[in-house]
């Protein structure tokens, strides 16, 4: 099948873009190696421009110069050589300065993060892009900028929304934008959950054996509904090894009048997730993947929606688990990830409990294969903002299957992660349901 493009896949929704997330979009030291690349170049056209002066002099100075040669055009086509070779110098010089920026950026982001985990290492992060902003006094003004140009963006979309005039009132602007001052958006190393929690229990209540998802949207399909909250698909592969996938739901009732009821999925989990505190809901998950068979040390990975993102991201961070791959849509925070783990995230500018994420964090987090998929959910003003439709499971699905049509090497690279679940030789599915035990 052809894949299309983001911008052939976006219709009448808001076009697709896949980064890395944050504003460090690039590897640093690839762009230094394009840099040395353009300045290796740039040199070689000086190099042609002398020959051809060298050319120009000797056929002036000779007295048998062939009376056809126009020497003009020599000159000229000597001075463009140099201006080609001039502009191709800038272009790497600025090439190895916007390296230098990128850098500091994120020095600057590992710091912050360090902070809470490895105080010496945070310090010397934080030294090290001292040392370069006060080696060239460009770098943090450049530095401010990226990071200043990546906050901007990371809530296109969400103004237009909920302005004065729409169907909602800037309120919900305001208490979207509250994970931006309080910094609780990001999940960082060391925060780890703390306090006691509502006991559950958890039922299984439907077992099948489906065939393993073949995309992300596919994927987020498998997110339960009706009475089960989470779900554990077990992959048995080849020579017996099991592996798992998780998938977890969004809230479920969020009447903050009945918050703390049955319903662990609530927005008093919510508000104790996004806080740092543990939850029934998170509670109900470990224990659904302890009904399901799977062990500490077994690889479990994940595939969540909004409440469920929070959950996934302690399970990744912070579980007895091996989180390879976590995938989420709307999710109110973002984890800290290794390099070896892998995050793909879906988010809508638009959405204002994904803007609680507060865009993350400047370095973006997880493997290099990691990356986000953004766009505006929905660019139409209307009724469907009361019903927060852009933070839909169904609108997510939409954006997902984006993703899926996309060509960006990144998209198509999760195909190998289908491809392996593929080849399990046997799959089971069972679907839990959870309620607060008191």
């Amino acid at each position: 099948m052809r894949r299309i493009t983001s911008a052939e896949a976006s219709t009448n929704a808001g076009e697709l873009e896949i980064d890395h997330g944050g504003a460090i979009a690039v590897d640093t030291e690839q762009l230094r190696e394009v840099g040395a690349r353009l300045r290796t170049v740039a040199s070689r056209f000086a190099e042609a421009r002398e020959a051809v002066g060298r050319a120009q002099a000797l056929l002036s100075s000779s007295a048998q110069a062939d009376p056809q040669v126009d020497l003009g055009a020599l000159r000229r086509s000597g001075e463009r050589v140099g201006m080609l070779g001039a502009e191709i110098e800038n272009a790497g010089t600025g090439t190895l300065l916007m390296a230098d920026a990128f850098e500091v950026v994120e020095l600057r982001a590992q710091a912050e993060a360090l902070a809470l985990t490895d105080a010496a290492a945070a310090n010397e992060a934080q030294a090290r892009a001292d040392e370069m902003v006060e080696a060239d006094t460009r770098l943090g003004t450049m530095a401010d900028w990226l990071v200043a140009g990546w906050k901007r963006q990371r809530f296109d979309g969400l103004g237009d929304q909920y302005d004065p005039d729409g169907p909602l009132p800037s309120v919900f602007v305001a208490g979207a934008l509250v994970g931006v001052a309080s910094g609780l958006g990001k999940v960082r190393p060391g925060m780890v959950l703390s306090g006691v929690t509502d006991p559950v229990r958890v039922t299984p209540v439907k077992t099948t054996t489906p065939n393993a998802p073949t995309g992300l949207a596919a994927a987020f399909r498998r997110v339960p509904g009706a009475t089960a909250q989470v779900a554990v698909e077990k992959y048995t592969m080849v020579g017996g090894a099991p592996r798992y996938v998780a998938y977890i739901a969004g809230t479920r009732n969020s009447l903050p009048w009945q918050a703390g009821e049955s319903e662990p999925w609530d927005m008093k989990s919510n508000v104790e997730l996004y806080q740092g505190g543990p939850s029934a809901s998170y509670q109900a998950t470990l224990d659904a993947l302890t009904a399901a068979g799977v062990e500490p040390g077994d690889r479990v990975d994940v595939v969540a929606h909004s409440q469920g993102g929070m959950i996934a991201a302690r399970l990744a961070m912070e579980s007895e688990f091996e989180v390879s791959v976590m995938m989420t849509a709307g999710s109110p925070t973002e984890p800290s990830l290794t390099d070896d783990q892998t995050l793909l995230q879906l988010r809508h500018t638009d959405d204002v409990v994904s803007a609680l994420a507060a865009g993350g964090s400047a370095e973006g987090t997880g493997s290099p294969d990691s990356f986000t998929a953004s766009r505006v959910g929905d660019p139409h003003g209307g009724i469907q903002d009361l019903k927060l439709q852009t933070h839909g499971l169904e609108t997510y699905v939409a954006t997902a299957e984006m993703v899926d049509a996309s060509d960006d090497p990144r998209a198509e690279a999760v195909d190998e992660y289908w491809e392996e679940l593929g080849e399990a030789v046997e799959v089971e599915r069972i679907e839990f349901h959870a309620e607060r035990a008191g």
